[in-house]
């Protein structure tokens, strides 16, 4: 695939970049920097990066049906007026555990928005183990859990006939997928698509294309992945000027660039110099491959 090109497009140095997403109303990418508390916004047509401070790390944004977006931040759901700048709390989880934070997130096919916990890192990809639990918000604005003893909750995506969904929890070096009912949101039958291999390190965000193949970022490997969930191979890998990748979803005009958020926490000077768009957002054209379109929040 001599025609995959890549390019960093905003190289804000996020500290730990995550959670893009196409915003195909405003022709840009949403994305955050969970540590770096900022829900940001890059427009291709400016080039420019708009960014709103929030008062927690903030680990995923989505959008809304009824318009603007919807966000996790520390451990609340919560909505986001773009314009006036305004975070409203719709919920908080894991009460009874202050050390915890949300981690991914992502809308159902049916517009409940899935996201799962973890406890706060002490450095990169270190913490307390199986403090974590997996979530739904409901349109109604209810919290289902389904599960806990997650280390890090990550990548989430649904099959294109919407009867699987995808899942992953980091340190388990697995891809899992659970049968899925959107009738009514409930999961179950887990088990393992994929193992990551060892220079793939982490897997962390993930997304779908059209053709039911899922693409899959691997922290501190420097690439994304393509899976067939079907057979548990890996069909394609593309490596990327950074080593600790995050995330990526499918935006532009017709879906058929991807983008990828990086980090830059966790990395000395020596290896910052060795990777100065570290924390960037890249865009990558030429993989002859469209992603679905995200799905709003319906509540």
């Amino acid at each position: 695939m001599s025609s995959v090109k890549i390019e960093c497009v905003a190289n804000e140095g996020c500290r730990i970049g995550e959670s893009p997403v196409w915003d195909e109303k405003e022709s840009a990418l949403l994305y955050v920097d969970i540590t770096g508390r900022k829900v940001c916004r890059w427009s291709p047509a400016t080039t420019r990066v708009q960014a709103i401070s929030v008062d927690a790390p903030v680990s995923s944004v989505a959008l809304r049906k009824s318009g603007d977006y919807v966000i996790t931040l520390g451990t609340r759901f919560a909505a986001l007026k773009w314009r006036e700048q305004l975070v409203t709390t719709i919920t908080r989880v894991d009460k009874d555990k202050p050390n915890n934070r949300f981690n991914d997130g992502k809308v159902d096919p049916a517009g409940r928005y899935f996201a799962g916990t973890m406890a706060e890192e002490i450095q990169p990809a270190v913490l307390e183990r199986h403090q974590g639990s997996l979530y739904t918000l409901f349109s109604d604005l209810s919290v289902v859990k389904h599960f806990d003893q997650v280390d890090i909750s990550n990548g989430l995506d649904w099959s294109l006939d919407h009867k699987t969904f995808f899942y992953i929890d980091s340190l388990s070096y697995s891809v899992d997928a659970f049968d899925y009912d959107l009738q009514t949101g409930k999961i179950g039958n887990r088990r393992s698509i994929y193992k990551l291999e060892k220079e793939e390190s982490i897997p962390d965000g993930m997304c779908i294309d059209t053709e039911g193949k899922l693409w899959v970022a691997c922290y501190n490997g420097g690439r994304v992945i393509r899976l067939d969930p079907e057979t548990g191979k890996r069909l394609q890998t593309v490596k990327l000027p950074v080593d600790k990748t995050t995330s990526c979803c499918f935006g532009g005009k017709d879906y058929s660039e991807m983008y990828v958020t990086s980090a830059s926490d966790g990395m000395d000077k020596e290896w910052l110099s060795r990777q100065p768009q570290a924390g960037g957002i890249f865009k990558i054209t030429g993989l002859g491959v469209k992603g679905v379109p995200p799905y709003p929040f319906a509540g």
